[in-house]
């Protein structure tokens, strides 16, 4: 019997491929300090992806690296290693691991590592990343998308908010860029987002309307800390948004078919 080609780890691969320009542009602009930070979280996501291996014959995915590539991107700085360890701990193990590692998580587990980093040491500073390397979100937005590994109704749905906003004259400009940056690394996941095509829809409005609200009522938050918040939210939303996606069209589909 062959296998085909899309298996999971396929996905993952072209998923990193399309994260690649993000990943550079971090790395130019961050130097020395993000390629050791970078190699930090690695290395911790990877033991535990080991220890999993081995307690549970469950392989390793090389989408560990696209989780290890957002946390050390927007992570809070200043944090020290124990910090950083149980943060990564926390989100690769229970948010990715226990559920059977990637592509039966319900959580994104760098959503949920960010998450409980920001709210656990509230104090950490989130990073103030460069307007280049949020601007080579575009790029690896595209990339996913013709590749078809990243939803493509989250990201237009969360666009067109952001695009009304601005043209509407509100001042949500400073968050913009890192609402980019997250949609791409954390809300654009094809496992733990929607699955259905209204429902990515609805996931990219919900995500672009609460990055709004934030930017609005959300008074000394760090662009990256409202995105994160963002994130956390609309995947937390997911399965209702499928489940009124599915609902919408059985109601359709009686009254067409009685």
């Amino acid at each position: 019997m062959t296998r085909g080609l899309w298996d999971r780890e396929m996905v993952a691969l072209i998923l990193i491929a399309a994260m690649l320009p993000v990943a550079l542009a971090w790395l130019w602009y961050g130097g020395i300090g993000a390629a050791l930070r970078l190699v930090l979280v690695l290395l911790l996501a990877g033991l535990w992806h080991l220890i999993f291996m081995l307690a549970r014959a469950q392989p390793p995915s090389f989408a560990g690296a696209l989780t290890a590539l957002a946390v050390a991107m927007l992570a809070p700085e200043e944090l020290g290693p124990i910090q950083m360890v149980l943060g990564i701990s926390f989100g690769a193990v229970m948010a990715e691991l226990v559920f059977g590692g990637w592509g039966r998580n319900v959580l994104n587990p760098a959503t949920v590592t960010l998450a409980f980093l920001g709210f656990g040491f509230s104090a950490a500073p989130w990073p103030d990343l460069p307007l280049p390397v949020t601007w080579a979100a575009i790029p690896a937005a595209l990339i996913g998308i013709i590749a078809g590994v990243m939803p493509a109704g989250v990201i237009w749905g969360a666009v067109l908010v952001g695009m009304i906003a601005a043209l509407a004259g509100l001042p949500v400009g400073a968050v913009l860029p890192a609402a980019g940056l997250a949609l791409v690394l954390l809300v654009a996941d094809p496992v733990a987002g929607a699955s259905t095509r209204l429902g990515a829809w609805l996931g990219g409005v919900c995500y672009g309307l609460l990055v709004l609200l934030f930017a609005l009522h959300w008074p000394g938050a760090a662009p990256v800390q409202m995105a994160v918040s963002a994130a956390l939210m609309v995947s937390l939303l997911a399965p209702l948004l499928d489940e009124a996606a599915i609902a919408l069209w059985l109601a359709r589909r009686r009254r067409r078919h009685g």
